[in-house]
């Protein structure tokens, strides 16, 4: 048996699938689904539908779906914890071919749980935060009425039946996939939650598939008889990949801790781009200087931290676009780059597709949810380790952890003693 991953941004299907590979199964993220996946044990699709309308991010998941499936595989639709992007019509696209949908968000290891079918980020309302509020002021985050609105029959289930007799919950479940409802809605509140759904789902042989974010995967990859296909039988060689380009789309507070923090300690060079440049493109008059100071440092060999600036006039809307003009912007120079490490999925996935690079095999996870690999094939010939993180996820450490990783070095003693903290308000969003 495999096990399929579609989900709709770069860094979420990294941090979903990489618990795959932590449990030694051979593991590829893909950027398309032309590409060649070889023989992986688990597949994860970057489909790139955040952005789209609702009837285009339907039609590419499914279609994602029907091109790489295989007999006998399963199949996680990985969503956002919190519920950003279309989730709702992708889940109603794949669900008359694949059966029960069992949605479940909740990643309590970050403080996203569901109670009462509702998403609370450290018991608080997903409503109310600022995650939700940055690009969805305007709409309910109600799970149920999402689901409905896309056409699905819906029904939840409670942490009394999730918590009660194993056989009794899986009665339930086969009954409900049985019977005219579509999406079953779960409540977790704690990684214990998460692991007896991911037990007695997976057991089951009624039609039905995970809707979920990396919560329930970690939970589905600790499973032992899960996926019988070979493991993964290499690894890399610890190596040091330099220069290291650090490459940060995300404006998120927690991106701004951990650059500070990466700056601090590796004494990194810093180069932070003006959004109207990037908005204008090669046609911009300053293009060329910063095209040439990111041209000294990778040439002359040193790590950089490349970030994307903010101005009065920046849409969180328009961040495709300003990674996709960085991307254009390192391309000519990206040959010398030892190792990436990109933050943002749509900055991950616009610098892997300006150089060629459609699909990685995952290796190893840097801290949670912080994912690294190797390209498998790639136009240009070059393949650099590569490091993909969410943009408003993780520790402050994460980004310091992904440059000792990637220039094979131990953290000081002075600071390995330090507690690192975990951001309290923002957490995993991918």
């Amino acid at each position: 048996m495999t096990l399929l991953i579609i989900a709709d941004d770069l860094s979420g299907a990294a941090d979903c699938a990489i618990a795959f590979a932590g449990a030694g199964l051979s593991t590829v993220v893909t950027l398309d689904a032309s590409h060649d996946t070889g023989d992986a044990s688990v597949v994860a699709i970057d489909t790139d539908t955040r952005r789209l309308s609702i009837a285009q991010a339907g039609e590419r998941t499914l279609t994602a779906w029907q091109t790489l499936r295989k007999p006998g595989q399963r199949l996680y639709k990985k969503i956002d914890s919190t519920l950003r992007g279309n989730w709702a019509a992708e889940v109603a696209a794949l669900q008359p071919q694949a059966g029960l949908a069992i949605i479940a968000p909740a990643f309590p290891a970050t403080g996203r749980t569901t109670l009462c079918g509702q998403v609370l980020v450290n018991g608080q309302s997903l409503e109310t935060t600022d995650t939700w509020k940055l690009e969805h002021a305007d709409r309910s985050a109600d799970i149920t009425s999402m689901l409905s609105d896309a056409g699905l029959s819906v029904a939840k289930l409670s942490l009394d039946i999730l918590r009660g007799d194993a056989a009794a919950l899986a009665q339930h479940i086969a009954e409900m996939a049985r019977s005219d409802t579509n999406a079953l809605i779960i409540d977790a509140e704690t990684t214990k939650d998460l692991h007896t759904l991911a037990v007695v789902t997976a057991q089951m042989s009624e039609p039905l598939f995970w809707v979920g974010s990396g919560g329930l995967a970690r939970e589905l990859a600790g499973l032992p008889d899960l996926l019988s296909a070979p493991p993964r039988t290499s690894t890399a060689p610890r190596e040091k990949y330099a220069p290291t380009l650090v490459l940060v789309g995300s404006l998120s507070s927690v991106s701004e801790r951990q650059c500070a923090l990466l700056k601090e300690r590796a004494g990194i060079g810093e180069l932070v781009v003006p959004p109207a440049v990037l908005r204008q493109g090669a046609s911009h008059p300053d293009w060329a200087g910063w095209e040439l100071r990111i041209r000294a440092y990778l040439r002359g060999g040193d790590d950089l931290l490349l970030r994307i600036g903010r101005d009065d006039a920046f849409n969180p809307a328009e961040g495709a676009q300003l990674s996709t003009q960085l991307a254009a912007m390192v391309r000519p120079h990206f040959a010398h780059v030892g190792g990436l490490v990109a933050t943002g999925g749509e900055t991950a996935r616009a610098m892997l597709g300006a150089v060629g690079i459609g699909s990685l095999q995952l290796l190893c996870e840097i801290e949670a949810g912080v994912a690294f690999g190797h390209p498998i094939s790639t136009r240009e010939g070059h393949r650099p380790g590569v490091v993909t993180k969410a943009g408003a996820f993780g520790t402050d450490h994460a980004l310091y952890a992904a440059w000792l990783h990637m220039n094979n070095a131990v953290e000081p003693a002075r600071y390995s003693a330090e507690p690192v903290p975990i951001p309290a308000s923002q957490g995993k969003t991918s």
